[in-house]
């Protein structure tokens, strides 16, 4: 069985490179090195190390919502794109990494 990964990073949605969406520059990034997936999920509500409490209200347009990229890959392939992915980053969000089983065969 391949062993595989799960690469998470935690950003604030106004995090930005070079005027694109932080976590746009990161899945394109992921695909182009043609890694297994990914997705940016947009939270509801979250905090970070500045310790402000980011939220989702009815009313209020918050620019600023807690976004999460998860990105499956090989071993291999995660530490290939790891290093671009620290530059992206640079700083500006919280990266994690953990073995993960992946039931579903790659080619269905």
């Amino acid at each position: 069985m391949k062993k595989y990964k799960l690469l998470r990073i935690f950003l604030g949605e106004s995090d930005s490179l070079e005027g694109k969406p932080l976590y746009i520059a990161i899945l394109d990034t992921c695909m182009e090195k043609g890694l297994s997936g990914g997705t940016a999920f947009r939270g509801i509500a979250g905090f970070g190390h500045k310790r402000i409490i980011h939220r989702d209200r009815i009313l209020t347009l918050s620019g600023d919502l807690p976004v999460v990229v998860e990105i499956i890959g090989s071993e291999d392939e995660i530490a290939e794109v790891m290093p671009d992915l620290l530059k992206i980053v640079d700083g500006s969000g919280l990266v994690t990494i953990e073995d993960i089983e992946v039931i579903r065969p790659e080619n269905q």
